[in-house]
């Protein structure tokens, strides 16, 4: 056999405003529902005229061991802006939330009245079966110092826990937890709820239950609680034109004062595929023997749904997306849930990856989801050019490419997930440029390596580091310690750089050039005596730099003494004319420097004193 319920929680309270009952909780299973709960009232407000509540309450809990509690919440109301505290058992209990309509009385001014809500399933837990006594909800001070609600006879407070337990012996069912405050009174005298996200699949011993608050027995005008289009009634307990009259269809009572919570069959009311369903509340109506109108407080606070529902429901989630260092190229991890179900899901869904409305590409399950599994994959895909870097990536699961779905789901709203991308551009060389400095001998220099980072790319925060071969680069290990005071090790040489942007990494090869750059000369003796200072002329601004240099030497007469090259320098002796292979006498002699350089055309004189 299998069932649908419905449970509707309804204070009585009144103000136009209110806040939409919206989905708060869904479990999808072998699930289903029970509540307990009492009064804090000692009589009915229209009965009997008080002005206080009790100390105290309790309810007595007696579930089978059968059934395995999921979650449990306990809702407390009462007048005033709100009592977050209680304690239930001996144990504090601090409100999740609380929620506030008030009801703008033109006799006896605005009449705030409240909700709050705990979920409290590890104390239910640990507690289980037996009595539950809830302690020191109180709206004394509130009484005291507003009496227009007890002039109103809406001076009351109450709770109720509603468990949500799983049972192997139940159909699979959806149960949704609606949640907000919504209200009826005098001024507002009919509400429709409608509650979506539906799949009635059989209806066969459908029922409605409901919480109310501050519903009085003697004050039933134009009353009457209503499910798609049909008012509903429980004989003898509840008829259709009093629902809410302080009873308890659970313990079968009528001495919950101000207070409801009853259950209606709908068998014959809600209909096999059903998505949704309109609850309706009425109150309001003139006396036709008196001609005087009356009408009670109502207040909509949530609607649990359970029901009857053999569905999957497919939900995807990105687990990680890749990018590729300048490449639009990504790779997008993600999972298939069939958490929320209460059926299988086939293999075969669809899954479509859409970046603004255009479709990038499509994959589908690949195996059977029981209930409660899930399935990951990978997928690549490629971003078109006309897609700026950074673009939001959305996954739609049973999505065939075309907006269209494939399989029927308990919840066809949660099939997409989104997420921002941003691909990862390498940096923008704009140049490469040659380092050059001057030959200090030998083919060698020092070079700055450090100045091309203004030049070679315009990004300041890019951070360069520095290689003397390739495979220090692709290992990133040695790099140029000092690249600002680097000497090359030969020639030609390049070193390598990479330029990272803290996403991205590029690398260029920058070429190392040596100049032969000349400086006046500074040596003005020669003194051949082996004491190791200049004991031949060979300056240090062009031997060993300009490579196919010639020197000649000549005495103060005009006459050539001596020719060299870079390899061969003067050193006091004569290898030309009469004296060639004899040192040469002190003086005063004069060099010629031809250069042999491109760039050095004219040859360099000067004079050097020789001496002993």
């Amino acid at each position: 056999m299998k069932h649908w319920y419905i449970l509707v929680i309804v204070f009585g309270i009144a103000k136009i405003c209110a806040q939409d009952i919206d989905v708060f909780k869904q479990y999808h299973g072998r699930f289903s529902y029970t509540a307990i709960g009492n009064t804090l009232n000692p009589a009915e407000n229209n009965i009997n005229f008080f002005c206080n509540i009790l100390d105290s309450s309790s309810a007595d809990l007696n579930m089978p061991p059968s059934q395995v509690i999921k979650e449990a919440f306990i809702y407390w109301a009462g007048s005033g802006s709100g009592d977050t505290a209680i304690t239930l058992n001996g144990t504090d209990i601090e409100a999740d939330d609380t929620l506030n309509v008030t009801f703008e009385d033109s006799f006896n001014g605005d009449l705030t009245y409240f909700s709050c809500y705990k979920n409290i399933t590890e104390l239910v837990t640990t507690i289980g079966n037996g009595t539950y006594t809830v302690e020191n909800l109180s709206i004394a001070d509130v009484l005291a110092t507003n009496p227009g609600y007890c002039s109103n006879r809406t001076n009351f407070a109450g709770w109720s826990i509603f468990i949500i337990y799983e049972e192997s012996t139940l159909p699979l069912n959806q149960v949704n937890l609606f949640h907000g405050l919504e209200i009826i009174n005098r001024e507002k005298q009919r509400i429709d709820i409608t509650i979506s996200n539906l799949n009635v699949i059989d209806n066969e011993d459908a029922k409605v239950g409901f919480l109310a608050w501050e519903g009085d027995r003697s004050l039933n005008s134009g009353e009457s609680l209503i499910f798609q289009g049909i008012a509903l009634e429980d004989l003898p307990l509840n008829p259709r034109d009093n629902a809410f009259n302080g009873t308890n269809a659970y313990t079968r009572s009528s001495t919950l004062y101000n207070m409801d919570l009853d259950v209606y069959d709908i068998e014959d009311i809600i209909n096999i595929g059903d998505t949704e369903a309109t609850i309706t509340l009425t109150t309001g109506a003139f006396n036709p023997r008196t001609g005087v109108f009356s009408a009670d407080l109502i207040i909509i606070n949530n609607i649990i749904t359970v029901l009857n529902s053999q569905l999957p429901d497919a939900i995807p989630v990105i687990d990680n997306i890749s990018v590729v260092c300048d490449s639009r190229e990504i790779f997008v991890e993600y999972t298939v849930n069939n958490f929320n179900s209460t059926e299988v899901l086939p293999a075969g869904v669809p899954v479509a990856f859409y970046v603004n409305e255009t479709l990038l590409g499509q994959s589908v399950t690949n195996t059977l989801l029981d209930i409660g599994e899930s399935e990951s994959s990978i997928i690549q895909l490629t971003i078109p050019d006309n897609i700026p870097n950074d673009f939001e990536l959305l996954v739609v699961v049973d999505d065939d490419g075309t907006g269209n779905g494939t399989v029927q789901e308990t919840n066809e709203s949660n099939n997409e997930v989104s997420q921002p991308v941003s691909l990862i551009s390498a940096p923008i060389v704009i140049n490469i440029p040659v380092v050059e400095a001057c030959d200090e001998g030998n083919n060698t220099s020092v070079f700055n390596l450090t100045e091309i980072e203004g030049v070679i790319a315009t990004d300041p925060n890019i951070i360069y580091t520095y290689y003397e071969t390739l495979e220090d680069l692709n290992s990133f290990t040695n790099p140029i310690s000092t690249p600002n005071d680097y000497t090359n090790t030969t020639y030609p040489q390049s070193v390598y750089v990479t330029l990272d942007n803290g996403s991205c990494i590029e690398f260029v090869e920058l070429p190392l050039k040596i100049n032969n750059c000349f400086e006046e000369i500074e040596q003005e003796g020669v003194s051949p005596n082996d004491d190791g200072k200049n004991d031949d002329f060979s300056p240090d601004q062009v031997y060993d730099i300009f490579e196919n240099l010639e020197i000649k030497i000549f005495n103060r007469n005009g006459t050539l003494v001596f020719i060299g090259h870079n390899e061969n320098p003067w050193n006091g002796y004569s290898n030309r004319g009469i004296n060639s292979g004899n040192l040469l006498p002190v003086g005063t002699y004069y060099y010629v420097l031809h250069l042999n350089d491109p760039n050095y055309s004219k040859p360099v004189t000067g004079w050097i004193y020789l001496n002993y």
